[in-house]
């Protein structure tokens, strides 16, 4: 469609030129002939073209046709700037617009039309100057173009996340094909289904003896296709490096495949054959940056040698770069070993500063689709932020609550299920949030307005417009009508959070001021135009002093005496029930911040395995 534009503006643009021109000029005037060559030229109405010559019809035909295959070109356009006449010569110039196609830049330059009269009738004076003014005889056009090798994805020490893996790239030497192009390229297409006019303008385009990819293959498809393959004579193939095997978090860094004939249709993109395309994850999200645009060359060649005459046009495409991540490798490590034993877990670790994500890591789980934007009852773990609200409305850490196994809030029933919570029906506000008694925790919910809950959830995140490069989601609060809302609100029934929103909860605590997410510092955006918007994230939001302080206390006792307390760190945090067997650890020691999510496991125990694992924190 993009090609079809151009080219309708084109005609446009020069039936307008001509149309003013056409008053400039008593007859006879060079105008119609050079109205004609370049309409005949433009549109591919090569006779129409090369009558208008004093050169041989067949030569001048075929120079036309022969430059468009030789620049693989989608379309040309020109406009005519100026002509000028001085008795039986004329001169007409004229700017041109190439589309070299596959999203390469227009290539444009300036060019003259020499006219003299033969017989009465103008005609312009050939040469293959007359297509571009340093194209002599004996020479033709050429694309040089150089596709660079794919970038890793690092972690913040700038070691890659992934191990390289042999790509195979079928092409040809061009020299070495001979009369043979079609044929081969013909039987190339056949086996692997890519389109066969591509194929050819390519080889026909490129400088006769360099080596020109066509089609990448995995190593499997290419087992699959090896001896097809080697059976067209002029095909060769030439295996190739990439970083494309993903290290851990393998589904955050994401999966990389050969360019296929569907995947190039669809991206379009600077994508070539020889390319490799990401999948899914961060190398998904930032294909065009790890792939860069191919460096790209309109050169001259000689046609005897073969060798480069002259350099008519360069750019340099777009350098691909690598994409650095937050993660950190022995974390990341630390917290597959912390999630090994499970049967469903997520863990996301996250730097209690800056909200940079350090690890994330899955058992039965997605890393993306669960750790990130997971969608979880946040259960008594939402108490945190719960008790955000309740501290700021002079609720006492000290207060006596009841921990009945039953009670009733504004005519929703809440049940305490599970063993024992060993609080006496005395016990302090601080020593329920610390257990989790989800009877005691939902009696305070005449003390807060929904406002109040509301607000506290705001300043922990949830709910916010944060963005990552991939999918993430950051919790949602529903409207509290009643007490029974608010009840299960500070129960966290009626709330939904995922691991990385929940962690970002820790880390606000810890640090005293809640930080949105951070997974890649390098590029900024995954968008590389010039148009792309850097994205905003929402502004940190500091915590009330004196709640934090107290908030502090009551999860270092809510960490105390749990399998969390791992290594000789002080650990902070709250084991919390979210029913049907899930339960969550949110926490920190030291100035990393955790939110574990199990299943018919203790998270805390994950949490403690993963803490002991990391270097002992001050």
């Amino acid at each position: 469609m993009r090609r079809a534009r151009r080219t309708l503006a084109a005609t446009v643009t020069l039936a307008v030129a001509c149309t003013t021109l056409t008053g400039c000029f008593e007859e006879p005037s060079p105008h119609d002939a050079v109205r004609d060559f370049l309409v005949g030229w433009q549109t591919e109405d090569y006779d129409l073209a090369a009558g208008r010559t004093d050169g041989d019809v067949a030569t001048v035909r075929k120079a036309l046709a022969d430059a468009k295959l030789e620049l693989d070109a989608a379309s040309f356009r020109f406009k005519i700037t100026s002509i000028s006449m001085t008795g039986e010569e004329s001169k007409a110039d004229f700017h041109a617009e190439v589309d070299l196609g596959e999203n390469n830049p227009l290539w444009q330059y300036e060019s003259v039309l020499p006219l003299h009269l033969v017989d009465g009738s103008w005609k312009v004076r050939w040469s293959p100057s007359v297509l571009h003014p340093q194209l002599k005889e004996g020479q033709r056009f050429a694309v040089d173009t150089e596709p660079k090798p794919r970038q890793p994805v690092v972690d913040r020490d700038n070691d890659p996340l992934q191990s390289d893996t042999v790509l195979y790239v079928a092409g040809v030497y061009p020299n070495r094909l001979g009369d043979r192009a079609e044929e081969v390229v013909a039987q190339l297409s056949e086996v692997t289904g890519y389109a066969q006019d591509r194929l050819l303008s390519r080889v026909r385009s490129s400088p006769p003896d360099k080596f020109v990819q066509l089609v990448t293959f995995g190593r499997s498809r290419y087992q699959s296709m090896q001896a097809k393959l080697s059976a067209i004579d002029g095909i060769e193939v030439q295996p190739q490096k990439q970083p494309v095997d993903p290290d851990a978090p393998r589904q955050i860094v994401g999966s990389v495949s050969a360019l296929t004939p569907e995947t190039e249709q669809k991206l379009g993109g600077p994508q070539r054959a020889g390319d490799s395309v990401g999948r899914n994850g961060l190398q998904q999200a930032y294909q065009n940056y790890l792939t860069g645009s191919t460096a790209t060359k309109v050169i001259t060649l000689d046609l005897k040698t073969g060798r480069q005459v002259a350099e008519l046009k360069a750019w340099p495409g777009r350098q691909n770069v690598s994409v650095k991540t937050t993660i950190d490798r022995a974390m990341q490590a630390a917290a597959e070993q912390a999630v090994a034993d499970t049967e469903t877990s997520a863990l996301v670790a996250v730097q209690r500063d800056t909200g940079e994500i350090l690890a994330v890591s899955t058992k039965n789980l997605h890393q993306e689709r669960d750790a990130l934007a997971g969608k979880f009852p946040a259960g008594t773990a939402f108490s945190i932020v719960a008790a955000d609200a309740l501290l700021k409305k002079g609720v006492s850490a000290k207060q006596k609550l009841a921990c009945p196994q039953e009670r009733t809030v504004g005519g929703a029933r809440f049940v305490h299920a599970g063993q024992s919570t060993g609080v006496t029906t005395s016990a302090t506000f601080q020593e329920n949030f610390a257990k989790g008694c989800v009877t005691a925790l939902a009696s305070l919910a005449r003390r807060v307005t929904a406002d109040d809950l509301a607000r506290s959830a705001k300043a922990f995140g949830v709910g916010l417009p944060w963005r990552l490069p991939l999918k993430s989601f950051s919790g949602a609060l529903p409207e509290l009508s009643s007490d029974a809302d608010k009840a299960r609100a500070i129960a966290g029934q009626n709330v939904e959070m995922s691991p990385l929103s929940m962690a970002l909860v820790g880390a606000a605590v810890g640090s005293g001021t809640w930080r949105p997410p951070v997974l890649v510092t390098e590029p900024r955006s995954p968008d590389p135009s010039d148009e792309a918007k850097p994205i905003v994230q929402p502004a940190p939001v500091p915590m009330d002093p004196k709640v934090r302080t107290t908030l502090m206390a009551m999860m270092r006792s809510g960490a105390a005496g749990t399998p969390a307390q791992a290594g000789k760190g002080r650990v902070y945090g709250v084991r919390a029930s979210a029913g049907n067997q899930q339960g969550w650890f949110v926490g920190w020691q030291g100035d990393v911040a955790i939110a574990v999510l199990t299943k018919n496991y203790d998270p805390a125990a994950v949490a403690g395995s993963f803490f002991a694992g990391l270097r002992t924190s001050p």
